[in-house]
């Protein structure tokens, strides 16, 4: 009789076991997986126009930011570095302003801060939206030679930590 009692007790663990091993595989896979980003044109304050999809085989840097974002006007520092160390090996970086951000300000920002790479205004807010509706800033997403968003993070990020990103992906 006891013997009847534990299979029940069994079956329902085992159960459990693998509903519990279903959701963590499918957690991996949606945490690991690869995000295309949008097609779009970005026009620059410079005039020039980016076609996203024309960057492929370059690594792609974009930070959503304002010129009267305390954290955004800190990064500038690493991107700039970054741009510096790693644009002739194949990183391009895209700076797209916020709707919210006055033209003016962010040429003068560009002008001052004596940024290298390019700055896009998003006066529309087609790009954030675009982007997986970015609200929060500054956001940077990281894109692979293939096409892919590999790395997407919202707050100041880790200098270390992105120079290991990029350098893996350069040397694929």
């Amino acid at each position: 009789a006891q013997i009847m009692l534990n299979r029940p007790k069994n079956s329902l663990r085992l159960a459990l076991f693998y509903c519990f091993l279903l959701a963590a595989l499918g957690l991996f896979a949606f945490l690991t997986r690869t995000m295309q980003p949008p097609d779009v044109s970005i026009k620059t304050i410079t005039n020039k126009t980016i076609n996203l999809s024309a960057l492929r085989g370059r690594v792609v840097l974009i930070t959503f930011w304002a010129s009267n974002c305390g954290n955004c006007l800190k990064e500038i520092v690493h991107f700039k570095s970054l741009y510096n160390d790693y644009h002739q090996a194949g990183l391009e970086i895209i700076a797209i302003a916020m709707q919210y951000d006055r033209p003016d300000h962010v040429i003068a920002a560009s002008k001052s801060l004596q940024i290298p790479y390019d700055i896009a205004l998003d006066l529309t807010n087609k790009l954030a939206v675009a982007f997986g509706d970015v609200r929060l800033i500054p956001t940077t997403i990281l894109i692979n030679p293939n096409g892919d968003i590999v790395y997407n993070t919202t707050g100041i990020f880790d200098l270390a930590n992105m120079q290991t990103r990029i350098e893996s992906l350069i040397t694929q």
